[in-house]
């Protein structure tokens, strides 16, 4: 009799990490990338400052600008400075996938983001990212066992994207309903002090949502 208490047990949990993945996966990814890419671009807008006397940092400096009022005209922009192999190569394909993806081509970015993550001459911390990115926009389509592994090296400690690593992971184990792996990552996640607020406060939410009611 309690191993059946047990197993009902288990199957409502199971449906509350999966209603749980409906009602709140895609708007926490959206959170994670808008935090991301945010990163990406402060991270290249630093670039351009110390670089900022070169014609290339100009040019990319004016595809940003593009990009923030509207868009027009931007992605050609970015793909002409994509297109010269120099250190404003990466950022600008990272900025040409996330505008891609705000107009709603999530296909489009990702492709661009597996060019990035394939790439040996790219930065290393960012061809980390383009995998982060990759698994935000896939988190709903990819097989989730793959998507986990390909992102196991970033959850090292150490590493650059690790918080976010260990979220996504989080998240594809939630859509999967494992309770267990899920709720330990988050768990680990609300209790670290060196995580971003806003991903310890996500986690620490969703933890309470997976409680149920006491």
């Amino acid at each position: 009799m309690t191993d059946i208490f047990r197993e009902v047990e288990e199957d409502l949990r199971r449906d509350r990490f999966q209603d749980l993945w409906r009602r709140y996966g895609i708007y926490l990814a959206g959170i994670a990338v808008a935090v991301v890419v945010l990163t990406a671009a402060q991270v290249g807008w630093r670039y351009y400052s110390e670089q900022r006397r070169e014609a290339r940092g100009e040019a990319y400096a004016a595809a940003l600008g593009l990009m923030e009022s509207g868009g027009e005209g931007a992605e050609a922009a970015l793909a002409e400075i994509a297109g010269n192999g120099d250190g404003y190569a990466a950022l600008a394909q990272l900025q040409r996938a996330a505008l891609l993806a705000k107009q709603g081509n999530a296909a489009g970015a990702i492709e661009i983001y597996e060019g990035l993550a394939a790439d040996s001459g790219t930065d290393p911390a960012l061809r980390d990212l383009a995998v982060i990115l990759i698994g935000f926009h896939s988190l709903e389509s990819a097989d989730a066992d793959s998507l986990v592994a390909r992102l196991l090296p970033l959850t090292a400690e150490g590493q650059a994207w690790r918080y976010s690593a260990l979220e996504i992971t989080a998240l594809l184990r939630l859509r999967q309903g494992d309770a267990t792996k899920a709720e330990t990552i988050f768990k680990a996640l609300s209790d670290d002090a060196g995580a971003p607020l806003a991903m310890r406060q996500r986690a620490a939410e969703i933890l309470d949502s997976l409680a149920g009611p006491s």
